[in-house]
């Protein structure tokens, strides 16, 4: 099944599961806003509901999400928040649920459940709000309020602080490179994109960063790619000292 097809079946059982609660299921991510590679970029959705969810309606969506087909994406990642949380501006929004499937693992379904504080779903509403598509109810600038940009460049500047000490984490390495590049376009520009335009934006800005070229090459088509150590190391200490970064929001 083609991967938006697969989008469109999976908020239809959503839909089925939720009911008249639901009040718009979002997807965003690269399927959505482009750069979606397959094998590589997950399925990601945002789930907007009217109340709480139920536990027998929690167990509903876990089976919804480990029994779909996910088309050519590499894995499913879904969350689900109240229309109050989605319509209020927080720096540490709360999370209803979130589901999480992954190729690796396809019959293991990761799950978070009523988390009182989510720092990193600032991020998660605001791409959904910039670059998401409702595939069932309401668009999303109806239903997500605004995020300051500054929230998200804080989380941004906290994750990348975060991998300053993980430059030996040679599984991630090159998510951590290109993650890192779209925290830096952010930062810049304030534009959402994904991690393959992203990564193009940075060579624009500095031609010399090998590190990118590299987390690319892995990420696109050769998985045997190394990615740099000190690289991503001096990568991570230029973004850092970015003046958007520096002079943001703490």
């Amino acid at each position: 099944m083609a991967t938006l097809a697969a989008a469109h079946v999976i908020a239809g059982a959503v839909v089925d599961v939720t009911g008249a609660a639901t009040r718009s299921v979002i997807l965003h991510g690269s399927l959505a806003a482009g750069g979606f590679q397959p094998g590589r970029s997950d399925l990601d959705l945002l789930v907007v509901v009217d109340g709480v969810l139920t536990d027998a309606r929690a167990a509903e969506l876990t089976d919804v999400v480990r029994r779909a087909d996910a088309g050519a994406a590499a894995g499913i990642d879904l969350h689900v928040v109240t229309a109050e949380t989605a319509g209020t501006a927080s720096r540490a929004p709360a999370l209803e649920l979130y589901l999480g499937r992954h190729r690796s693992s396809p019959s293991e379904v990761a799950i978070e459940r009523r988390v009182a504080a989510s720092p990193d779903l600032v991020t998660e509403l605001s791409m959904a709000r910039a670059g998401g598509r409702a595939l069932a109810g309401a668009p999303p600038a109806e239903v997500i309020a605004p995020v300051p940009a500054e929230w998200v460049v804080d989380r941004g500047r906290h994750w990348l602080t975060v991998w300053r000490s993980l430059t030996d984490d040679v599984a991630h390495a090159a998510f951590m490179v290109l993650t890192t590049c779209r925290v830096w376009r952010f930062a810049v520009e304030r534009v959402h994109c994904s991690k393959p335009e992203a990564a193009a934006w940075a060579l624009r800005r500095d031609p010399s960063l090998t590190v990118v070229r590299q987390a690319l090459r892995q990420y696109a088509y050769d998985p045997s790619t190394v990615v740099s150590q000190p690289g991503l190391a001096d990568l991570l200490d230029t973004v850092l000292g970015e003046p958007g970064i520096v002079g943001g929001c703490r």
